[in-house]
């Protein structure tokens, strides 16, 4: 059954558009991989070439042909595939760079803007094409342009996998350095997990799980700006009342996105999956998740108030969200990336945002740690400590939590470094000066929470 839109609906969709910064994110496609296995590696290159590329032709013109038929901004058309690990357990190398160069060669034979799925998930364990996989995200991610990859590390089911959250420390000093020369920016292209969904359309961590269906489109809205509006429009009112006209306002936006999702899914011939409905913000001035929070009364983002700002900011999307479609899925609330929001940064900067502070936020908003620029001298054991704080809020509260930070190679607090597009800037920020390095060296798993069992 089409979808139906007032006269009244559609002038404030274009008003979104236009003043607001509403915009579909992305339209991502998800391909399984899974006929690609070979015990050859040049057999399997070919093979995921060619199924991307056969699979993905047409993928970026029907989001321009959308996007002039609609009038709606879709920044980005992205690819997620199986998690790579998942089909070279039977190929006989002990590296799988290769599988990121096909990766990377098929993106950019269909002109998408990045592409997902250098992934493996050992939330309990790693597989010998787990662990193998894991060892070549460094270099994999220093030689491809279009690649991401993520880890599943932990589940609410399963526990946290300790080992895996040790060996991811040591992962993302490696890759930093080895993009050292571009000020670590392989790590922004690597996440790490806690309770991972599979049919997440935003990078840096998509791909397509092993639920999903030979090939599906996904849809990520974004829309702070239009958000940030109505609060400023609504000065004074109650928070119960605010929250009602939020809602509202994320019903509009999620059923925009829907309308591409499904558009998009009939002339690619592929089935329609789900809406992502996440405040994603940009670097742009009124594109940002903090401009939010700052409208409903907070003098800087990171004050007192700020986790029950957000709290109440992801419960009043995802509501609206849940009103609008039938398959809201992804993360679906308010992304909180340091880096890529304005207001964020200048938190950071001018010193009511700390890293303890995001981490509490991170209890109540859609994801966790995102893009956050910490010295380049941090351990390994450091890094791999803040993953598993950010895993056991995910673990304990049922919810998807994670990870991207970069330790950037010579930088210190009291500096920055821009990585421009939507990644944008990030001030250096400070972490404890306490070790964390025997907690870390035990190893093993930690164990499911008693509200693992549900049955």
């Amino acid at each position: 059954m089409p979808i139906g839109f007032s006269n009244e609906e559609i002038m404030q969709t274009i008003k979104m558009v236009e003043a607001e910064n509403l915009d579909v994110r992305t339209i991502t496609m998800g391909i399984s991989l899974l006929e690609c296995s070979d015990e050859n590696p040049e057999k399997v290159y070919q093979k995921i070439y060619d199924k991307i590329s056969k699979s993905a032709e047409n993928l970026v013109k029907v989001g321009e042909e959308i996007e002039r038929d609609y009038g709606i901004p879709i920044i980005n058309k992205r690819i997620a595939v199986t998690p790579i690990a998942n089909i070279l357990g039977s190929c006989k190398t002990d590296n799988y760079t290769f599988a990121a160069k096909a990766l990377d060669a098929a993106a950019k034979n269909v002109g998408v803007n990045f592409i997902g799925g250098f992934s493996a998930l050992v939330h309990k364990g790693m597989t010998k094409s787990d662990e193998i996989l894991i060892r070549s995200i460094p270099e994999a991610l220093s030689v491809t342009d279009l690649v991401c990859s993520s880890v599943n590390i932990g589940t609410t089911k399963a526990g946290i996998n300790m080992d895996a959250v040790k060996l991811m420390g040591e992962i993302i000093k490696d890759t930093a350095e080895r993009t050292k020369d571009k000020d670590g920016l392989g790590c922004a292209k690597l996440v790490v997990f806690c309770n991972v969904p599979e049919d997440n359309p935003f990078m840096a961590g998509a791909f397509h799980g092993v639920g999903e269906p030979e090939m599906v489109i996904n849809v990520g809205v974004s829309g702070p700006g239009v958000v940030a509006s109505v609060v400023k429009q609504n000065p004074g009112i109650p928070l119960g009342i605010l929250a009602r006209k939020i809602k509202e306002t994320a019903f509009k936006i999620t059923r925009m996105g829907e309308l591409v999702g499904i558009e998009a899914g009939k002339r690619l011939n592929v089935p329609f999956g789900i809406v992502d409905l996440s405040l994603a913000p940009t670097p742009a001035i009124g594109d940002s998740v903090a401009d939010i929070l700052e409208g409903m009364g907070l003098e800087r983002v990171g004050t007192h108030g700020t986790t029950a700002a957000l709290a109440m900011l992801n419960d009043a999307v995802k509501k609206g969200g849940a009103m609008a479609s039938s398959y809201v899925g992804g993360l679906s609330g308010a992304f909180i990336p340091v880096s890529e929001d304005a207001g964020m940064i200048r938190g950071v900067e001018e010193g009511s945002l700390s890293i303890e502070k995001m981490e509490a936020m991170t209890c109540v908003c859609s994801v966790g740690l995102d893009m956050i620029a910490v010295p380049g001298k941090t351990k390994a054991s450091t890094i791999s400590a803040i993953i598993a704080d950010e895993a056991a809020i995910g673990m304990i509260n049922k919810k998807t939590t994670a990870v991207r930070i970069i330790p950037v190679p010579g930088k210190d607090v009291g500096e920055s470094v821009v990585f421009g597009g939507l990644l944008g800037r990030a001030p250096i920020m400070k972490l404890s000066d306490f070790d964390s390095s025997e907690f870390i060296a035990r190893g093993g798993r930690i164990p499911a929470p008693i509200q693992a069992l549900t049955n």
